[in-house]
């Protein structure tokens, strides 16, 4: 390889012989010599400082290979470059010819790390007769020491190494003496900067294990509970360096709130729905104790076929009443549903607790009260009253929430209902499940299916709210019918029906790395009974969708879609928004 310099004449050359490809690539883009042009390199005392600190740069990295007798020489005009004093550098320097020697691979005769707990495992790497490379070794060492800190000795460090090349027979010996240290048990956490959350709240929600055996788990638990309330832009916490005399060891935690207030915009254009704003705004910290105050407005319809509605919701998230990984919250929304089929004033508060078992699982059950007027099928100002128990559990295994490429997603509500004045009681059931695989690299293909699954048991489909019944049609659902339009034929209009099933099917594949296109398919069916049946109204839409990636923001979706089965709607709908579909 030549390479010229900003020293005109300069030329420089890497040769090793018997070595990979990818190796010799990388030493050529480590060296400091062969680099020279792009860092800037241009008088002969750099270049020759380049040289004599290639000498380590090189053979570091076929230790890392495991080359452990290599021979390395560098030789500027003709001259080994070690053999040059910085006191009488040359005027001037033409070439520069590396040339690596890199010997035989050695394998690991010894491999040792002592002492171990029980629980402490080593990498495969790390062992007699393996590739011996320096990598393993610290990786070793590392296993180690983490062995002895899950063990509670949460001093534990590497005493020493000793390493030993044994030239004749290509065999490297290794072994690391670890010192555990004493087992500790957690002191106490002291609170450090200036956040605006009261440290009793901070200590509540955190569950500090003062008094436990030391654990890096437990203190990483820790971490995640304070991250989650969302109030905090940086949350710290260090153990000291020093053990106190008991036995226990202190840390020191440090927190740096976010901005208390944030204020967030949407928006989603449907042909025939017209579009939908939706705005919120959050307080994450209104009572200096890490209370979430989201407040949430939305307008629909607007420029749609039907009468302009909307709602107004609020969420206030209260993570230190109850402890670590625990929180109650309060919940009330004021919602006005104009459909084709149906008009509905709802407003409900309810109270509840919800548990967060990690950062992708979590459940929730609250208790409060609904009401509701309605104009549907059944006729006129039909009003219920209920005292409901929502249940509520959430599993995410997404890679992104906002663009899955793997994983799953499940969402599972349970809301039973006792009707109070004379209104009928039930059970209302809903499911939620999305599935994402990715083919090929980097996700450039990913196949996505949803399951959606409803059941309203108890109550006669006459008495019960039109917002606890289900339909059929628009964005969420069927993509190219209209919004709603497949329900349970009742006189000369349309009800909910009690049963849902809705099975959607995309195919997603890259076209660059910001655009992408979408083929989908729908499919939705509801019933008068508490399960789909065999008579069951059904309609399906397909079409065709481009996303363009927005970043974090999710990609921005352009969906046009058709009717394929069904009679509730024709020609073509379109969708814009933000996000994936599901």
């Amino acid at each position: 390889m030549t390479l010229p310099t900003a020293l005109a004449a300069l030329e420089t050359t890497l040769t090793a012989p018997g070595a990979s490809k990818e190796l010799v690539e990388r030493m050529e883009e480590t060296s400091s010599v062969t680099t020279a042009e792009s860092r800037g390199l241009d008088t002969p005392l750099e270049i020759l400082s380049a040289a004599l600190s290639d000498y380590r740069t090189l053979v570091q990295i076929l230790y890392d290979e495991g080359y452990f007798s290599p021979v390395v020489s560098i030789k500027l005009d003709g001259k080994e470059a070690a053999e040059i004093s910085s006191l009488s550098v040359p005027a001037q320097i033409n070439s520069a010819v590396i040339t690596v020697n890199t010997g035989p691979k050695f394998t690991f005769g010894e491999a040792i790390v002592q002492p171990t707990t029980p629980e402490t495992v080593l990498p495969e790497e790390f062992a007699v007769g393996k590739l011996a490379t320096t990598g393993a070794i610290q990786q070793a060492a590392s296993a180690g020491v983490q062995g002895w800190r899950n063990a509670g000795h949460a001093k534990a460090e590497v005493e020493g190494q000793t390493v030993l090349a044994r030239h004749a027979e290509a065999k490297l010996d290794a072994e690391i003496d670890l010192t555990p240290g004493p087992r500790l048990r957690f002191g106490k956490m002291i609170i450090k900067g200036d956040s605006d959350v009261r440290h009793r709240s901070i200590e509540k929600i955190a569950g500090f294990p003062a008094g436990e055996v030391y654990s890096p788990e437990k203190i990483q638990k820790v971490g995640t509970r304070l991250r989650r309330t969302g109030t905090f832009n940086v949350v710290s916490i260090e153990e000291r360096g020093t053990p106190n005399p008991d036995g226990t060891l202190d840390f020191d935690a440090t927190f740096e709130d976010l901005p208390k207030r944030r204020l967030t915009f949407g928006a989603e254009i449907a042909s025939r729905d017209g579009v939908d704003v939706t705005a919120t705004w959050t307080h994450r910290n209104v009572f200096r104790r890490a209370e979430r105050l989201r407040f949430e407005a939305a307008v629909r319809n607007i420029g749609g076929a039907e009468d302009i509605d909307g709602r107004i919701g609020l969420r206030l998230d209260q993570p230190d009443r109850l402890g670590p990984d625990d929180n109650t919250f309060w919940n009330a929304l004021l919602e006005r549903r104009n459909t084709e089929n149906y008009n509905v004033t709802v407003a409900s508060l309810a109270y509840g607790a919800r548990r967060t078992f990690s950062d992708r699982l979590y459940a929730e059950a609250s208790a409060g009260f609904q009401w509701s007027s309605a104009d549907d099928a059944y006729g006129d100002d039909r009003r219920f009253r209920y005292f409901i128990l929502p249940l509520r559990s959430e599993w995410d295994e997404r890679d992104s929430k906002v663009s899955a490429t793997r994983g799953f997603y499940l969402d599972a509500q349970i809301t039973p209902f006792a009707g109070l004045s004379e209104t009928e009681s039930g059970i209302r059931m809903f499911f939620d499940g999305r599935g994402y695989t990715s083919l090929g690299t980097g996700g450039r293909l990913v196949l996505a299916g949803r399951v959606q699954l409803g059941s309203v048991i108890g109550p006669s489909p006459d008495g019960v709210t039109p917002d606890f019944l289900f339909f059929s049609g628009g964005a969420g659902t069927v993509r190219g019918q209209p919004y709603e339009s497949l329900g349970i034929p009742v006189g000369t209009g349309i009800a909910g029906g009690k049963s849902f099933l809705g099975l959607s099917a995309e195919v997603r594949g890259k076209v660059t790395e910001a655009i992408s296109l979408v083929g989908f398919y729908d499919y939705g069916t509801v019933d008068t009974s508490s399960f789909i049946g065999s008579g069951a109204e059904y309609h399906a839409g397909a079409g065709l969708g481009v996303r363009y990636d927005l970043g974090g923001f999710g990609p921005l979706r352009l969906d046009l879609a058709v009717p394929v089965q069904g009679d509730t709607g024709d020609g073509l709908q379109f969708y814009i928004g933000i996000g994936q579909a599901f």
